[in-house]
């Protein structure tokens, strides 16, 4: 039975599907590494193979078991044609400009914006064949024109927002107001998505679990602008966004919350944001095996009957998976509805052996964590000085 025989249909409708300078777009768990890989087995091979992924998903191996289902090895003597496989992360992709008459595939859309990442890849694309993964290919129009630049769309940046973008004169820095010629951008998305649509055996389940802050406190930073933590005014906005959620975050009433889920779950993948969370959530590890996930520890995904994984969302929200438990709480909201859905991601895969999986988001009504819930559920990303306007700093 070849590997093609042993896809998905729906992988193999995606595959058949694919070109140079194509996204994949699957849900997280869906299968686009597999896809991708036999993509090129078929079509690409034997060019050299770059694979430009996470450092978490590059030092965990992952891809390199996945490759290994098509006889491929980083040890270029173990592959029969002789092909060179190569595996890094995007804080690499600037070795592999130079690169010529080889297939990339980049994993986890990192080619948004104007930085090194984007220049990086442009130059790739101009010399060699590839693909791009992604969960959450674009929000905005922006967002897809590196990838229309890498297909020939259009000669840069300038050319496009020429074209495409009329800007707000109104505000001291470049906002878009809005985007003509939508129907060529349509057009173009369409020619260069391939999306993996497929019915998922999993349910999700999601609660709200309202919990409760210090209202007295809350309102002392917001109406007199006073860090109560250091003693001092606050002057930037992105302190008093901090400090308010700080005053929400800390709030004893989310452990609480938290013991009480534990009653119904023994094992949970704790997602948060700050230092301070962190420091609250370390106290269960009387009671439970806690591991972590952030930007100073790696530990691996804990085992046994009871535990707690506590990841935070920057760090580890995508690239890696768990299919060992069906609970995710989210201590505290992240600003980024991507972030958010790839954090989700981590328990929904193709092989899990849950039908319900169950996301637990706990949340104040306080007006900093309605506004952002608000963007949220819009599919936005909260914007601190749109919230900093609203209450008149």
């Amino acid at each position: 039975m070849t590997i093609f025989n042993q896809l998905f249909t729906y992988q193999q409708l995606a595959a058949n599907q694919l070109k140079t300078g194509s996204i994949l777009c699957g849900g997280v768990g869906s299968g686009k590494s597999i896809t991708s890989l036999w993509y090129y087995n078929v079509n690409e091979r034997p060019k050299n193979l770059y694979i430009i992924t996470t450092a978490f998903k590059r030092d965990t191996l992952d891809w390199e078991r996945e490759c290994t289902y098509f006889m491929l090895s980083k040890n270029k003597d173990l592959n029969n044609d002789g092909i060179k496989l190569v595996i890094d992360s995007w804080n690499n992709i600037k070795k592999y400009i130079e690169i010529k008459d080889a297939f990339f595939i980049f994993d986890e859309q990192r080619v948004i914006g104007t930085g090194s990442w984007v220049k990086s890849f442009i130059k790739i694309t101009k010399n060699n064949n590839w693909i791009l993964l992604s969960a959450t290919p674009g929000d905005t129009w922006m967002d897809y024109v590196p990838v229309f630049i890498a297909n020939g769309f259009y000669k840069n940046r300038t050319d496009f927002i020429r074209q495409h973008v009329i800007y707000n004169t109104f505000t001291k820095f470049p906002k878009v107001d809005r985007y003509i010629g939508e129907v060529t951008l349509e057009k173009l998305k369409n020619k260069v998505l391939v999306k993996m649509d497929y019915d998922k055996k999993t349910a999700h389940i999601f609660r709200n679990i309202i919990v409760t802050y210090n209202k007295d406190l809350f309102e002392t930073v917001s109406k007199k602008r006073w860090n109560p933590y250091e003693g001092k005014p606050i002057k930037e906005i992105s302190s008093y966004c901090y400090i308010l959620r700080k005053v929400v975050n800390s709030d004893i009433s989310r452990i609480k919350a938290i013991k009480e889920l534990l009653c119904k779950h023994n094992k949970i993948i704790i997602f948060y944001n700050f230092n301070y969370e962190l420091d609250l959530l370390r106290s269960f590890d009387k009671e439970y095996l806690v591991s972590e996930h952030n930007g100073h520890k790696h530990d691996p995904l804990p085992e046994g009957d009871k535990w707690i994984y506590l990841v935070q969302y920057t760090s580890g929200s995508e690239g890696w998976n768990c299919i060992t438990t069906d609970t995710i709480i989210f201590y505290s909201l992240n600003y980024s509805y991507r972030i958010m859905t790839q954090a989700a991601g981590r328990i929904d895969r193709l092989n899990t052996p849950y039908t319900n999986l169950y996301y637990y988001t706990l949340r104040s009504m306080s007006p900093i964590d309605n506004a952002i819930n608000k963007a949220l559920k819009n599919k936005k990303v909260f914007n601190q000085k749109k919230y900093f306007q609203t209450i008149n700093f």
